[in-house]
């Protein structure tokens, strides 16, 4: 039985005690197109230093994201607010579970000054889930905003936020706050949810994306899903409809890795070639921008696919 260790905190404790009754799941052998190089480079070395001196935590590491060599090395980095605890128990998330701390007051400022640190001209900023605040930390996230509009003047926002699911006004009180981009992740198809994402509702995800381009339509939209759950490839095609029924702009869709064996088994590596497949169906569609391949995460490449999305944009006015 294989256990993931928390090394942040005391010695032994699980990370995912939501999940250690579950039954060990099989591991299918990684093919060649899905491995990475362990990060190691200087530039790596430095925006972890930036990131551990501010306090702070990152979706990279929260979510062990195979891309972090590489971003890191170009000091790039999504920022996880409202702690590194979160309230739902996904079965594919690498983020801790449980009772989340107090928001720190003071973390929209050390978002910022690691922004300009950074020298960040495109930052991400994603957070847990925070189901027992009222509001699920919308005022949070406007706060960080605000605090980065103001520290760092010439940077772009993007924001990666939960489903904000009861939380009426939510959506309202983030998209004020004017982020150039609102990302909100479906991460699997609607016939996945009870037993991948079963703190989620499908078509909540979908609203509130439809939502942020009611309340402004200049905001680029953005969703991503992951793919090797078991879903059948029509499901998919459907999901891209419902996302641009929403009039989202931007897909990208990856491959599932399975974080431990106490999380949903990866069912099947989808080879390079269907991801370009995806893409092309994708683009046919009408989404402005798509990432699609093996080892596409939300905010891989994300200060480029922003300017190239706003460039599209430009070009057709």
């Amino acid at each position: 039985m294989a256990v993931l260790i928390d090394s942040v905190a005391e010695p032994r404790r699980p990370r995912h005690p939501e999940k250690a009754h579950r039954p060990d799941q099989p591991v299918l052998p990684k093919p060649d197109w899905i491995r990475v190089k362990a990060p190691v480079s200087p530039g790596y070395i430095e925006t972890q230093r930036i990131v551990r001196a501010n306090g702070l935590h990152t979706v990279c590491e929260e979510a062990s994201c195979p891309n972090i060599g590489e971003c890191w090395d170009k000091k790039h980095a999504t920022f996880m607010i409202m702690g590194d605890t979160c309230t739902r128990a996904c079965a594919f998330c690498n983020v801790k579970t449980g009772l989340p701390g107090p928001l720190d007051p003071a973390e929209p400022e050390h978002v910022a000054e690691a922004t300009a640190k950074l020298g960040l001209t495109h930052v991400v900023v994603t957070s847990v889930d925070r189901d027992d605040l009222d509001d699920g930390g919308a005022a949070h996230f406007a706060a960080v905003i605000r605090a980065i509009r103001d520290r760092c003047r010439k940077t772009t926002i993007e924001v990666l936020t939960p489903d904000f699911l009861r939380k009426e006004g939510a959506a309202e009180i983030v998209v004020a706050a004017r982020p150039d981009v609102f990302n909100h992740n479906l991460e699997t198809v609607p016939s996945k949810y009870v037993t991948v994402r079963p703190g989620a509702r499908y078509f909540a995800s979908i609203r509130l994306l439809q939502r942020v381009k009611e309340i402004d339509s200049e905001i680029f939209s953005k969703s991503g899903i992951m793919v090797g759950f078991g879903e059948q490839r029509n499901e998919v095609l459907q999901v891209m409809d419902d996302l641009r029924a929403a009039e989202v702009d931007f897909l990208t869709i990856g491959q599932y890795l399975q974080p431990s064996r106490k999380h949903h088994s990866v069912m099947r590596f989808v080879p390079p070639d269907e991801f370009k497949e995806l893409a092309a169906i994708a683009y046919a569609k009408g989404f402005s921008m798509v990432s699609a391949s093996p080892l596409t995460r939300s905010s891989h490449h994300a200060g480029d696919d922003f300017a190239r999305l706003k460039a599209l944009r430009t070009s057709h006015r």
